[in-house]
């Protein structure tokens, strides 16, 4: 910036213009006039060629590494020129925050005996037997233990999961509520404002607490064992096409205890066979 404004001064000088005038109009000072330029490159070679020897041994090494680095081999160089010369040579790179969540409230885990009243979302990850990773996005109705939904995909991002809710919406409606952990396509604007749009409560469990989101975690315990490691996957269509069968399964035979030993499909017709008598 010094450069510049010099080469400006100077260069209003060259047409007339007094020294202190040009200093004024272009911001600098009449000594930074006349002050020969330095190439700091030049002058800091030392500096530069210290903080390369050691980055050519430690490549992720950051400013404070350096410096204790050179301290240890006894090289004296102050703190602030050190730092000055590395972020000159542009290896001063922002450093990945981790975003900040808002504070999450442990909340009991009860459900009401209701379809289409609470659901939740959790992501599985496996490979196909050519060591490609695959992941699955699993929807669960918590208040009958259906599942509505095993999305498959190498990547599936806020707007999958969306799409795979809009898709729901039009088969079945949406629920009152969404239980879910707080993985990046979870706390997102888009899946966050979609959720808001649509009236539905995000009820987020606390970090690293996932027995706040139970259903589904028991959910995914089943489909791991019966389903991702009891078998070998050469396609990603083959996992689809054999997921669907399994869900189909899932919600028509295989009985649960604690629905009386009733399969996920039998009683939601059971639910809603007794709210139409009730209504009547």
């Amino acid at each position: 910036m010094t450069t510049e404004k010099r080469e400006d001064a100077r260069v209003l000088v060259a047409m007339g213009v007094r020294v202190e005038a040009a200093c004024k109009v272009v911001g600098l000072g009449r000594a930074s006039y006349y002050r020969e330029p330095i190439n700091w490159r030049v002058r800091d070679s030392v500096v530069i060629d210290l903080i390369q020897a050691v980055l050519n041994k430690v490549p992720q090494a950051g400013f404070w590494k350096i410096h204790r680095r050179l301290q240890r081999k006894g090289h004296g160089i102050n703190h602030k020129r050190l730092y000055r010369v590395y972020c000159r040579l542009g290896l001063n790179l922002p450093r990945r925050v981790k975003k900040k969540l808002a504070a999450r409230t442990p909340r009991p885990l009860t459900v009401l005996p209701m379809a289409n009243h609470q659901w939740a979302l959790d992501f599985m990850q496996d490979t196909l037997y050519c060591g490609k990773r695959f992941r699955t996005l699993n929807i669960l109705d918590e208040g009958t233990r259906e599942c509505l939904a095993i999305e498959v995909d190498t990547s599936l991002p806020a707007g999958r999961v969306v799409r795979s809710l809009e898709q729901l919406k039009q088969e079945r409606g949406l629920p009152s509520q969404i239980r879910v952990d707080n993985g990046p396509e979870l706390i997102s604007a888009e899946f966050f404002d979609w959720c808001e749009a649509h009236g539905i409560e995000v009820a987020y469990i606390q970090p690293g607490k996932p027995q706040q989101n139970g259903f589904v975690e028991r959910f995914n315990g089943s489909f791991r064992r019966e389903f991702l490691n009891a078998y070998l996957f050469e396609t990603l269509t083959q996992v689809r096409e054999m997921s669907w069968l399994w869900r189909l399964d899932y919600n028509d035979e295989r009985t649960h205890e604690s629905l009386g030993d009733l399969p996920p499909s039998v009683y939601r017709q059971k639910l809603e066979n007794s709210s139409l008598g009730m209504s009547h």
